[in-house]
């Protein structure tokens, strides 16, 4: 059984087994949206196979819809290479149940792969040739938030950006320069409206989206490599919505990969691409995902509403967001991250039956964050946080781990706990010095940086941008110190990490005195644990 022969006619054993397979025309599909695309995605990842591309699906077969979604990698080619072009867009995807079944889709909505670099001259210029269509609706990304940046974690600007901040539009290293030159094309051959719609698990995604394309429409303006009639183009037919995506989307997962080979599915293939993307022809989530996205579409946009997607003002979405990424889930995952690293665990769901771990992050949601939520009305926040904490978390098969959730922890802190300070001073009710577990996880988060475990032994700590930067701080403290003030204050007093000077809200002490705890010896992170989640 392999992918292609879904294509072949071949889908008797596939349905035999347990296999949904694309219940419409894959071919009048990919003419309809070659003639007139609608819709193209940037980053290729597994969230966009699992959760987008797998919505689109059913309103293909449905017959809501007609045009599939056409798919584009900058920064990882192999991924497009490797993963998509060999399977036609074809994929996998594995849904896994908490109650320990799993659905099997194969999705067949995305109906063109292409590489979105300049280097790769005939498939940019087939992207060009999608943006100039008039019909061209929206291009969504999944790229991660860095994906935005021009900058580098000390504010330089990334290689390349500069020229191609100075060099108009044209041959671009960075994304957000190609998709702005991708914009010129559009606006030259018909000016016609688009939306540019993040769909990355950040907050106001939107606005970073366009900061980092505004500021190379801007910067050509002042060099004058494009005029006044471009930037208000740019100002009033493109949109760029807000949106809420909730989905985890772990690697590829050896079980699954045995799983679907005792099926006699044969494409399994485990990929690690040169850039050390973890991706396969098959895709392995969760069953549960929230996506939910300002209706700010001046073209037009497929009827995904259909699909249980919502639309709605960006108010709403701004209070989703804050819900998930400030409280309800973000900040859970991680503490269990920090935590769970140090403590040798290697799955979230083992992390959910470690008392103390799981006591941290109910405790923290409850107690700490929840007096802060506002309910957005579309999703109830207890009943969110309920599923994250009862169902989606503890699923024990969902194969997500510490070790990648800490990935860009210092680029996530500053959301998923700054803005709970933030808050907290902010009210006359609530006061940020009364918060106890919050600083918990941001002590452990400086404890992490030493790349020592509870035990004394080295682990390897996930890739961070900042990582060299802040771990340098914490290298010359041993197990037993007590004065770590003047090692941590620099880490402490950075609003960029924390969104607030710790010192300055009143917590950067009790930080100090948390991280002295968390030091004092082998097994001190286990001992400090329980003596704050105890009952």
């Amino acid at each position: 059984m392999k992918l292609l022969d879904v294509e072949n006619g071949s889908r008797k054993e596939w349905e035999e087994k347990g296999y949904e397979l694309p219940a419409y025309d894959r071919e009048a599909v990919k003419k309809e949206t070659k003639e007139a695309p609608t819709w193209v995605h940037f980053g290729a990842g597994n969230i966009f196979r699992a959760f987008p591309a797998a919505k689109l699906q059913e309103l293909l077969n449905d017959g809501s819809y007609d045009k599939g979604v056409i798919v584009a990698e900058s920064f990882d080619h192999e991924i497009i290479t490797k993963a998509y072009k060999p399977y036609d867009g074809l994929s996998l995807s594995v849904v896994l149940k908490a109650g320990g079944t799993i659905e099997k889709h194969v999705v067949g909505s995305v109906v063109e792969s292409l590489v979105a670099d300049p280097s790769e001259p005939e498939d940019f210029c087939r992207l060009t040739e999608i943006f100039e269509n008039p019909s061209l609706q929206m291009v969504t990304f999944t790229i991660t938030e860095k994906g935005y940046s021009l900058v580098n974690g000390k504010g330089e600007n990334l290689p390349g950006v500069e020229d191609g901040l100075a060099a108009g539009p044209g041959q671009q290293s960075h994304l957000m320069g190609r998709i702005a030159t991708l914009c010129y094309e559009r606006f030259q051959k018909n000016a016609a409206p688009l939306a540019l719609v993040s769909t990355d698990n950040c907050s106001h995604n939107g606005d970073k989206l366009k900061a980092g394309v505004m500021d190379y429409v801007k910067a050509w303006k002042e060099a004058g490599k494009v005029g006044d009639d471009f930037v208000s183009y740019m100002e009033e037919k493109i949109s760029f919505p807000w949106s809420m995506i909730d989905k985890i989307t772990p690697r590829p997962d050896e079980n699954v990969k045995e799983m679907l080979e005792k099926d006699g599915f044969e494409d399994t293939e485990l990929i690690i691409t040169s850039r050390n993307t973890y991706t396969a022809p098959f895709v392995n989530s969760e069953e549960t995902g929230y996506l939910v996205i300002e209706d700010d579409f001046p073209n037009g946009r497929p009827p995904l509403e259909k699909a249980g997607i919502v639309f709605t003002e960006r108010e709403t979405v701004d209070k989703v967001e804050k819900m998930k990424v400030c409280t309800c889930l973000n900040p859970l995952h991680t503490a269990l991250a920090i935590y769970g690293c140090m403590l040798g665990h290697t799955s979230i769901h083992d992390e959910m039956e470690d008392a103390e771990l799981s006591t941290l992050i109910e405790k923290m949601c409850y107690d700490e964050a929840m007096p802060v939520v506002v309910d957005p009305g579309v999703i109830n926040p207890k009943e969110f946080a309920e599923a994250v904490l009862k169902k989606r978390l503890p699923n024990p098969f969902m194969p997500d781990t510490p070790q990648r959730i800490a990935c860009d922890t210092s680029q996530k802190l500053p959301i998923r706990f700054g803005e709970t300070i933030k808050l907290y001073q902010s009210r006359e009710d609530l006061d940020p010095k009364n918060l106890t577990l919050i600083p918990l996880v941001l002590a452990g988060w400086c404890r992490y940086l030493m790349g020592v475990d509870d035990e004394g032994n080295a682990f390897e700590q996930s890739p961070d941008p900042r990582l060299d930067e802040v771990k340098a701080y914490v290298q010359g403290i041993s197990f037993g110190d007590s004065n770590v003030h003047a090692a941590l204050k620099p880490i402490l007093s950075d609003a960029t990490i924390f969104a607030v000077d710790l010192y300055e809200v009143g917590l950067g002490e009790k930080v100090e005195g948390m991280f002295v705890e968390l030091i004092a010896g082998p097994g001190a992170i286990r001992a400090t644990l329980k003596k704050y989640t105890k009952a």
